[in-house]
């Protein structure tokens, strides 16, 4: 059953060898300035991306009014519905990445295995809400499949990330590699008296994630 709307499509070439698929956050649309960043970039790097959104985004699109994400079996048959008619209009060597921005990411990551994707890729993964990485609690829930993952995976994350900072994150023993995008936030953000720029971090998270795709 087809539960997303139509995709919104970055097609650097639409034979290309490698696709990736890319969901969006909990609060911003597919076509969010971050998003549209990240895919125009990937795109420009010979990566096919393709964006789509969750039920309860298309519906806020539809009626202005915020929603609060589907829960996780929506989303995940979502991703499932989705990752299957990608296969079938991909020819038979093309390689399929899944990944996502927040949210996004997590609920890739919960299928990438049960999928077989070629690759994984996650920005600004969610490892626990706000709160719980300020008071030091970890939310097993978001972290204990990224234990036994076997996806070739890469998270890019900001240092500062509230959602998961680089002092917090290199305790846990997770197999995805993680790069640091220095005193990013959530967004790859950095503080102006740190020397640093969002522009030079978002760059730097492109290339990565182009380059991971393109190896899967």
């Amino acid at each position: 059953m087809e539960m997303v709307t139509a995709p919104a499509v970055s097609d650097a070439a639409a034979r290309g060898p490698s696709t990736f698929l890319f969901a969006h956050g909990a609060g911003a649309p597919m076509d969010s300035g971050f998003m549209s960043v990240v895919a125009e970039g990937l795109a420009a790097r010979g990566v096919r991306v393709v964006r789509f959104e969750f039920p309860y985004m298309v519906e806020r699109r539809k009626t202005g009014k915020a929603r609060a994400p589907d829960r996780a079996p929506v989303l995940l048959d979502t991703f499932r519905a989705r990752i299957a008619a990608e296969r079938k209009r991909l020819p038979a060597v093309a390689r399929l990445a899944i990944g996502g921005k927040s949210m996004g990411g997590r609920i890739a990551s919960m299928l990438a295995d049960e999928v077989q994707a070629d690759a994984l890729v996650c920005l600004g993964y969610p490892f626990w809400p706000p709160q719980k990485n300020a008071d030091g609690a970890v939310s097993r829930d978001r972290i204990v499949h990224l234990e036994t993952l076997k996806t070739r995976a890469l998270i890019l994350q900001g240092t500062r990330d509230s959602f998961g900072d680089e002092e917090a994150v290199s305790k846990l023993r997770i197999t995805p590699s993680v790069a640091w995008l220095p005193d990013g936030d959530h967004d790859f953000a950095p503080r102006k008296r740190s020397g640093h720029t969002h522009e030079a971090n978002l760059a730097t998270a492109i290339e990565l994630a182009a380059a991971f795709i393109l190896r899967a």
